[in-house]
């Protein structure tokens, strides 16, 4: 029997972005081979297709978001979707899309793990904070808002889409390379307590310690939830994304990130994110996140033995 029985699920749409093309963000992972790649790890890997939903209008914002309606009817698929699996006992990698699709997903994955009475910790792994309010944000995108809907920040529509609100607890959550935090985001974050690991205290301290740190407290009953926005890379080796910022992890920090997350055994959901096609060479980001995920799959770089 797999070690990993794994659900891609494509979610096609950048209904929550302020750029076009994330969209094609799932057949760019599926052409660079994620599938294939997964089952080399031993992976029963079954694609699952992509979700329907509505049509991306590109429109400017309304009552302060953009595109709501469309937003909820896509994340509400994906929350039923990704649920299906884990009560089939699968592992879903959500296939994005952009990063507003995180609250359907992890708004199923918490509500699973208050089923079957598990700890969550989900580890974000990003540029940006995405705990954006419509007070804070003029552009409406909801893609910079996910975090702050998933902690009960945000229209009623996606904060009570969840089993309870807020979907998620705060102290559940570990942002790992942030960089770009808006002022007024800056201050909610620190009032609501939001536990972050930034640039600059990862240049301090080091990528192995920055996630010592994220990890502390995994054990057997945790249910580890890694959503991977592709801007967490820096974009000189991940220039696919439509929200670069510069000074991000490299190669060999994001493949540390993958294997110390593979280490603990705990993984059991995923999202990829933010993957842009329309900004890439080559299929070269959807070929370097194919290559980190099978990292998080036990692909390791390791030659000497631990201890020598």
């Amino acid at each position: 029997m797999s070690k990993w029985r794994v659900s891609l699920i494509g979610v096609p749409t950048d209904i929550g972005a302020g750029h076009r093309g994330a969209s094609m963000g799932p057949e760019a992972l599926r052409v660079a081979g994620i599938g294939e790649a997964l089952r080399e790890r031993g992976a029963d890997v079954e694609d699952r297709g992509n979700l329907a939903g509505p049509y991306n209008p590109w429109l400017p914002p309304s009552d302060g978001y953009r595109h709501l309606d469309e937003v909820v009817a896509w994340n509400a698929a994906v929350r039923d979707a990704v649920a299906a699996e884990l009560d089939a006992g699968r592992l879903p990698i959500m296939l994005g899309g952009d990063h507003c699709l995180a609250i359907g997903s992890i708004g199923a994955v918490a509500a699973h793990c208050r089923k079957t009475d598990k700890k969550l910790r989900v580890l974000w792994l990003d540029a940006h904070a995405d705990f954006n309010t419509c007070a804070i944000t003029p552009s409406g995108n909801v893609h910079g808002m996910p975090v702050a809907c998933l902690c009960g920040y945000g229209p009623a529509p996606l904060v009570g889409m969840g089993d309870r609100t807020p979907m998620l607890d705060h102290e559940c959550v570990r942002q790992i390379g942030i960089r770009s935090v808006d002022e007024g985001e800056k201050r909610l974050v620190h009032d609501v307590g939001l536990e972050i690991y930034d640039m600059r205290y990862i240049d301090e301290v080091g990528m192995r310690k920055t996630m010592e740190e994220a990890l502390e407290g995994v054990d057997e009953n945790t249910h580890v939830h890694v959503s991977f926005d592709v801007d967490f890379l820096d974009p000189s080796i991940a220039p696919g994304v439509g929200t670069t910022v510069k000074g991000g992890p490299g190669y060999r920090e994001a493949q540390l990130v993958m294997e110390m997350i593979a280490d603990t055994g705990r993984m059991a959901s995923l999202d990829i994110v933010e993957l842009n096609p329309a900004f890439d060479k080559r299929n070269r980001t959807a070929k370097l996140a194919v290559d980190l995920v099978e990292s998080l799959f036990g692909k390791s770089t390791l030659m000497r033995q631990r201890g020598a």
